[in-house]
């Protein structure tokens, strides 16, 4: 088995257990819940409680006009992929998942278990680079004609509109709730997995004691520092910028050391969704 034959042996093999993972939050949880979800899979549940047609395929009808306005956008490897785990994906929603138990306890437990699930099998989707289509798929031309307007923004306001129709055709604002939390769960257990183990935050220091101040940090917490001159555009004088990464549980110690050299430090901390490099995670560079 050459390289290609065997990548695509675990893409294959990532996208059958994602995929199941996924349609088991979808259909064991949210769909015997009473409840809808953000995308393409909230839409095929809403439509199948009202038509009790098979989610999957409407999922994949919703998919089939969007993978085609997106085929030049969106790249045609990137998009075969994609239409690959769709397609796995319908056939484990429709013709797999009828066959197992379900889930008809607490709506709320349900909402949670939804999100987890289909954060996870989301998670073993993108890590072979395909996705499962979506709405994602219209969210960037379309950012693309509203720029002013941000991904995030557009992805907020075609899940609340979804979620504003599920509470109008459930007939009570819980659908709409309960699929909130579903989403939110989804959207934290993909962020936590994706990048969690290589996330930190990002100590931006301003002083006139920079290198007392990178010297502090490398003793306290054994992570170096850069230090480039900046000048101030309001009082045109320079100081000291200072740069540092660090992992979330230095960064205290980073901003006592800065505050504890100089207690007027401008002290600037950000949040960094991932970091690559020494004392941090090794690039990947296996294709």
């Amino acid at each position: 088995m050459n390289k290609t034959q065997r990548n695509f042996m675990v893409d294959l093999a990532y996208d059958i257990v994602g995929s199941f993972i996924y349609c088991t939050g979808v259909y064991t949880f949210a769909k015997e819940s009473g409840f809808s979800i953000g995308g393409f899979s909230g839409l095929g549940l809403i439509i199948n409680h009202l038509t009790h047609l098979p989610v999957g395929i409407l999922t994949l009808i919703f998919n089939i006009p969007v993978i085609i306005f997106s085929w030049k956008r969106m790249g045609k490897r990137f998009l075969a992929k994609s239409l690959k785990t769709i397609l796995i994906q319908t056939a484990i929603m429709d013709f797999v998942m009828p066959l197992l138990p379900v889930y008809r306890g607490s709506p709320l437990l349900a909402s949670l278990c939804t999100g987890i699930l289909m954060g996870g099998g989301l998670v073993l989707v993108y890590m072979r680079g395909s996705s499962t289509g979506g709405t994602d798929f219209l969210i960037l031309p379309l950012h693309k004609i509203f720029p002013h307007i941000s991904i995030g923004q557009l992805s907020i306001l075609m899940d609340g509109l979804i979620l504003l129709l599920a509470a109008l055709v459930y007939g009570n604002i819980d659908a709409a709730l309960y699929g909130l939390i579903a989403t939110f769960s989804c959207s934290e257990v993909m962020d936590r997995v994706l990048y969690g183990a290589g996330s930190g935050k990002m100590a931006m220091i301003i002083s006139d004691h920079g290198q007392k101040i990178a010297d502090s940090i490398s003793r306290e917490t054994d992570r170096g520092s850069t230090l480039v001159r900046a000048r101030g555009t309001f009082s045109g004088l320079e100081h000291d910028l200072l740069l540092c990464a660090c992992s979330k549980s230095q960064i205290y110690k980073v901003r006592e050391s800065a505050h504890a050299i100089d207690p007027d430090a401008m002290v600037m901390i950000t949040e960094m969704d991932e970091i690559y490099g020494e004392g941090f995670k090794k690039p990947d560079t296996t294709s």
